[in-house]
C-alpha cells in the first residue's frame, strides 16, 4: 500500500503542470491548490477502502482529471441560459426577462448613489415607494401603492397590517398551494391570522361570506387560482359582489390577483387572467399580485389599493424586512412607464413580444435554424415541428399557444447527453425531451439569440463526449 502512495504526484509537481498553470492564471493560486490536495485526498481515501489494485494515473493523466474536475467546480452557478423550454415565465430560469430599459436604468442606478429614501426636491428623508408609486398609481387607479420583494411577502405584510389578530374569510376552493411549497393557509398562520373557510371547493355563493362574518372577522379575501383550474359545477363570488358585503360590515376587502396583469390578456388569445385596474374599480381596497410575471419586470410584490390601507402596511415593523433594493425599483419603474402607451409595452416588453410573435416567424427562424446546422455527425435528424407553448409561471395552466420547434433526433449518442452538453455550453441551451427527441421552441428563444443557438449546436460537431452512448 506504502508503494501506491508514493506513486501519487505531490502537490508542487501537479501544479507545475501545463493544464492547472493556466487554471491558475484565470482562477486564483489557493483556489487550485486546494483543489489539487482535495483530489489526492479523495484518491488516497478511495485507495484505502478497497481491496482492488488500483492504478494510479500518471501525472500528466491527474492534472487533467483534476484540471476537467476543476472546471466543473468552479462553473458559476448563475449563468445565462437560452430559454428552448417553450415556458415563456420559466420559473427555474428567472421569470420574465427585462426589456432593455429596465435593464439600462438598473445599470444606472446600480453603479452609483441614487435618491432611494432622500427627497430631492426638499433635501429631506423620503420614501423609497415614491420612486414607483405615482406610476403605479396611474396605471392602475389606485390612491396609493407600495413593492416587497415578492407576492407572498405582500400577502402576509398586508394580511399582517389590517387583520392581524382576527378572522381572514376565504372561499374553500382558494386555499392555494403553488410552487415551492407555498400554501396560503401556512402565510396567513404566519401573518397572525385566523383561516376562516367558506363554501366548498367548486362552489361558494355570496350567502357563504355573509354568514360567516362576526365580530372576528377582520377582513374577506379573494384569491386567484392562478395555477389551476376547476371546471365543471362550480360558482365564485365577484369581487364587486364581495366589496358590497365588506363594505356592508365596516370591513376591507383584499383581492390577490396574482400574476398581475396590466393589459387584457385576450388579444394574446388567453384568457381568465384578472387585469389589476378592473380590480380598483370593483371597489377593492387592497389588491396584491407580482411585478415579475405577467407585467415583465423584476422579482417583486406589489400591493395597491386605498391609502388609509397602504398606510397601514407602511408602518407595520415587517417592511423594513420585506422592502425592496435601488435596482428593483429602478427596473420596475422603467418597466411601468413603458405601459402608459400599450403598443410601446407590447414592442419592448419582452414576454408581451414573445406572445404576439407571429407564427410564420416562428417557423421561417426555425427553418434557418436547421439549415445550418443539418449535416452534422451527431444528428440523426432534424426538422421542424408545430407544437405549443405555455405562458408559465403559474398562469393559465389550460391554457397553450401555438407555436414551432426545431426537432432533433441525435445520432451516436442518447437525447439524454445531448441535452446535458447544450446544459454545460454557454450560455446554456435548455430545451425540452419528448419522445427521444429535443424540442426547442423558438417562442422563447430571443431572435438575436439565433445565430448563437446555431453556433452551439455545430459546436457538438466532432465533440468526443457527445459520439458515446450513454
Amino acid at each position: 500500500m506504502a508503494n501506491i502512495f508514493r506513486n501519487i504526484p505531490s502537490v508542487n509537481e501537479l501544479l507545475e503542470s501545463p493544464q492547472l498553470k493556466k487554471i491558475v492564471e484565470s482562477v486564483n493560486h489557493q483556489v487550485v491548490v486546494d483543489g489539487v490536495r482535495t483530489f489526492i485526498d479523495d484518491l488516497k481515501e478511495t485507495i484505502n477502502n478497497t481491496t482492488d489494485d488500483i492504478e494510479i494515473p500518471s501525472p500528466a493523466e491527474m492534472a487533467d482529471k483534476i484540471a476537467d474536475w476543476l472546471h466543473v467546480e468552479q462553473r458559476e452557478y448563475l449563468r445565462p441560459v437560452i430559454n428552448g423550454t417553450g415556458i415563456i415565465l420559466h420559473t427555474g430560469l428567472g421569470r420574465a426577462p427585462l426589456a432593455k430599459s429596465a435593464i439600462a436604468a438598473t445599470m444606472q442606478i446600480a453603479g452609483g448613489y441614487a435618491s432611494v429614501e432622500v427627497d430631492l426636491a426638499n433635501g429631506q428623508r423620503g420614501q423609497r415607494v415614491k420612486a414607483v408609486e405615482k406610476l403605479l398609481c396611474e396605471l392602475t387607479g389606485a390612491e396609493a401603492a407600495v413593492v416587497v420583494n415578492n407576492n407572498a411577502a405582500a400577502t402576509m405584510i398586508a394580511l399582517a397590517s389590517v387583520a392581524s389578530g382576527k378572522e381572514v374569510i376565504v372561499s374553500r376552493g382558494q386555499l392555494i398551494e403553488i410552487g415551492g411549497s407555498y400554501r396560503l393557509p401556512d402565510v396567513m398562520e404566519c401573518s397572525g391570522c385566523k383561516l376562516k373557510e367558506v363554501g366548498t371547493t367548486n362552489k361558494t355563493h355570496a350567502a357563504d361570506y355573509s354568514s360567516a362574518i362576526g365580530e372576528e372577522t377582520g377582513a374577506i379575501l379573494k384569491v386567484h387560482p392562478s395555477n389551476f383550474e376547476v371546471v365543471g359545477f362550480t360558482k365564485t363570488v365577484s369581487t364587486k359582489e364581495l366589496v358590497k358585503i365588506a363594505h356592508a360590515n365596516d370591513l376591507p376587502m383584499i383581492d390577490d390577483v396574482g400574476s398581475g396583469a396590466l393589459i387584457d390578456f385576450a388579444k394574446f388569445g388567453l384568457s381568465n387572467e384578472p387585469v389589476v385596474r378592473d380590480s380598483i374599480q370593483a371597489g377593492a381596497d387592497i389588491v396584491l399580485f407580482s411585478g415579475d410575471k405577467l407585467i415583465g419586470g423584476p422579482q417583486c410584490g406589489i400591493i395597491i389599493g386605498k391609502r388609509k390601507y397602504i398606510d397601514q402596511v407602511l408602518e407595520n415593523p415587517l417592511m423594513r424586512a420585506m422592502r425592496v433594493d435601488k435596482m428593483t425599483l429602478a427596473a420596475l419603474a422603467a418597466t411601468l412607464r413603458l405601459y402608459r402607451k400599450q403598443e410601446t409595452a407590447e414592442q419592448e416588453v419582452p414576454i408581451l413580444r414573445m406572445l404576439s410573435m407571429p407564427e410564420a416567424n416562428l417557423k421561417l427562424r426555425a427553418e434557418k435554424v436547421i439549415q445550418q446546422i443539418q449535416g452534422g455527425s451527431w444528428l440523426a435528424s432534424c426538422e421542424v415541428t408545430q407544437s405549443q407553448s405555455m405562458l408559465g409561471g403559474g398562469s393559465l395552466p389550460t391554457q397553450k399557444i401555438p407555436t414551432w420547434c426545431v426537432m432533433i433526433s441525435p445520432q451516436g449518442s442518447s437525447v439524454n447527453r445531448i441535452a446535458e452538453r447544450l446544459r454545460a455550453s454557454n450560455p446554456a441551451i435548455i430545451g425540452r425531451v419528448q419522445k427521444d427527441k429535443l424540442l426547442i421552441d423558438m417562442r422563447t428563444v430571443f431572435p438575436e439569440q439565433d445565430m448563437v443557438l446555431v453556433e452551439l449546436l455545430q459546436a457538438l460537431d466532432g465533440q468526443d463526449s457527445a459520439q458515446q452512448p450513454s
